[in-house]
């Protein structure tokens, strides 16, 4: 039976979080750093290299030191991330496990934030950087087409990490969950078993052209959707067109976690509906970017077993890492928030380590 449950900060918030409390707050995180290589990552690179980069935050040993963590230029940084340990020594034990993706021209070190802070909360986290779509690298039309390969990025990196002699020991494949932000959402549903479905999504957008999925993206402003359909009539992206609606999904995931997730449209609504998995969303009321009646709210009514979360006056880019007084002055819209980004992340953290120490135990 579907549930859609519309949770109250007060009670989340005094929720017990039995797996969570094995992690110390002084718990140092460690960070490092690794490649993989997937077909799919070649196709989408400006370069045509068949490189995934993913980033490893972990609970660290005891003595282990941070150090601050920033994107942007050194002397005039964008965001604050947090701080961590570089290729600190791992702490003794296994952890259960999240894959973490970015949203679209993101990177896994924009989402550092919540990934420090479920590795301080005892958890090892996944943390990929698409190809094509990161904003590390040059954007491509292919890298925001071929959206499910974000799916198997995820695959590759987690296999990529079990191949770790370091790493592997950690890691408890048995409890292992996923979390994403706004396409990294999409790519979180795909991870766990929804299927894409590119016909709904075409005639979603013929009918609803001005609905922002459907719209150039801030982070290519260039690029319409006409675009899109271009790139994927083209012979180098036809074979990978053609696995769009191959069952994409990562074996082993038990649980969904998605901040202001987007592009639902591309999903088969029966293709969401057989997601087993229980799935927490939580979204901004504001949100212009992936707007919540088209992505949040209607995959709250078509996942079987989706709980979420709306916060008022919360817009989409509250979920990047914060903002320094520099981004601030050079990102506009990105860094411009109704209500402060720690407050927002502070309840994106409580909500995630709720829903996986009830949902990974």
């Amino acid at each position: 039976m579907r549930s859609m449950i519309r949770w109250l900060v007060p009670a989340l918030l005094a929720m017990a979080l039995p797996m969570a409390a094995c992690a110390r707050p002084s718990t140092p995180v460690g960070e490092r750093h690794g490649t993989t290589h997937t077909p799919g990552a070649a196709a989408r690179d400006a370069a045509h290299r068949d490189v995934v980069r993913y980033t490893v935050w972990y609970p660290a040993a005891d003595g282990s030191k941070e150090t601050s963590i920033t994107v942007g230029p050194p002397d005039a940084p964008l965001f604050n991330v947090g701080s961590a340990a570089a290729d600190a020594s791992i702490a003794s034990g296994k952890f259960p496990t999240l894959l973490l993706s970015h949203g679209n021209g993101g990177t896994a070190r924009v989402m550092g934030w919540f990934g420090i802070a479920m590795a301080r909360a005892g958890y090892l986290v996944i943390a990929v950087d698409h190809p094509g779509n990161n904003g590390m690298d040059p954007m491509t039309v292919a890298g925001s087409t071929l959206i499910w390969e974000r799916a198997e990025d995820l695959k590759a990196a987690l296999k990529a990490v079990l191949a770790d002699s370091t790493l592997a020991p950690h890691v408890d494949t048995a409890r292992l969950g996923v979390a994403g932000f706004s396409a990294g959402g999409f790519a979180a549903l795909a991870a766990a078993g929804a299927r894409v479905d590119l016909d709904h999504f075409i005639a979603f957008c013929r009918a609803h052209p001005g609905d922002s999925t459907c719209m150039p993206q801030k982070e290519s402003p260039g690029v319409t959707f006409e675009d899109h359909l271009k790139a994927a009539a083209t012979p180098e992206l036809a074979p990978f067109m053609s696995q769009a609606k191959n069952d994409h999904a990562v074996p082993g995931i038990r649980s969904v976690f998605v901040m202001a997730p987007g592009i639902i449209e591309a999903f088969d609504p029966e293709g969401l509906k057989i997601v087993q998995q229980p799935v927490s969303i939580l979204l901004g009321k504001a949100d212009e970017v992936a707007q919540p009646a088209t992505n949040g709210e209607l995959a709250a009514r078509l996942l079987p077993h989706a709980s979420i979360h709306e916060l008022d006056k919360v817009g989409h880019y509250d979920f990047l890492a914060t903002c320094t007084h520099a981004g601030r002055a050079q990102l506009g819209a990105l860094c411009k928030h109704a209500v402060a980004q720690d407050v927002t992340h502070e309840v994106a953290i409580k909500q995630a380590t709720a829903f996986f120490a009830s949902t990974l135990r």
